[in-house]
């Protein structure tokens, strides 16, 4: 099968915008030969109706994971902040480690952020995430075998492990697309409905190119709008990352 997310938003729009051009152009065709016939309009517009369903569902599912995203970064970041807040009431010299493991915690992220990465880096970026938690595991560890009643140690405890699951939440936000497969439909419907007012327009034998090509390009240009807010690496629309910076920030200061 197809798969859109190998190739980049703008090649698809390109590749996209032609076939339904091409569509209305091969559904003139035959609609010129075939004459005037019943009921087409009302197809036409039960197709285009059809259409306009297709796009507001998959516009849903697109935008609803980006509002995901945009929130498990924030939890993230806050999940952080609050755990290096309570790393500073460690006992010596505890915190300190602690607050640098997590400043290269955030520093992953911020440098995942800063360029498209690859399968590869990604995968490094998790393999590194991960030793952290583990060195940060560790480090607590230590200072619970020392006095496992102080109250700071537990809360502390208890912002590494939001911490942990907020990281796994955020990849999962990250992996979660609209299928391909709604995405391929939607370009089927689209070239169908296209093909169609082509057709429906040299059957009524009407000026048609300037208002059907008008319609497909506003079809490719939503479709890709769609596709945009879905790929949260690769697109012009981007979840702000001012919650993880300013928790770099407030981290460079402690």
């Amino acid at each position: 099968m197809l798969e859109l997310t190998n190739y980049a938003l703008i090649t698809v729009f390109i590749a996209s915008l032609a076939a339904l051009l091409i569509a209305s152009e091969i559904g003139h065709h035959f609609g010129s030969r075939a004459g005037g016939e019943a009921n087409i309009s009302t197809l036409e517009a039960a197709m285009l109706g059809l259409l306009a369903l297709m796009i507001g569902f998959t516009f849903a599912m697109a935008l609803t994971r980006f509002d995901e995203r945009r929130a498990a970064l924030l939890d993230e970041a806050n999940s952080i902040g609050t755990a290096a807040l309570r790393a500073r009431l460690l006992p010596a010299p505890h915190g300190a480690d602690s607050l640098k493991l997590l400043r290269d915690y955030v520093q992953i992220r911020l440098e995942l952020t800063s360029h498209v990465p690859t399968a590869a880096e990604m995968h490094a970026a998790i393999v590194r995430s991960n030793e952290i938690q583990e060195a940060l595991w560790s480090d607590v560890k230590l200072v619970m075998a020392k006095d496992n009643a102080v109250a700071p140690t537990a809360l502390y405890i208890q912002a590494l492990n939001e911490m942990f699951d907020n990281q796994e939440k955020r990849l999962t936000a990250l992996r979660n697309r609209v299928p391909n497969t709604v995405i391929l439909v939607l370009y089927g419907i689209s070239v169908v409905v296209v093909g169609f007012s082509g057709y429906s327009s040299g059957a009524a034998e009407r000026r048609w190119r300037l208002p059907v090509y008008i319609m497909g390009l506003l079809i490719a240009a939503v479709v890709l709008l769609i596709q945009d807010l879905d790929r949260p690496d690769a697109g012009i629309i981007s979840v702000s990352q001012q919650p993880m910076v300013d928790t770099a920030n407030a981290l460079a200061t402690y």
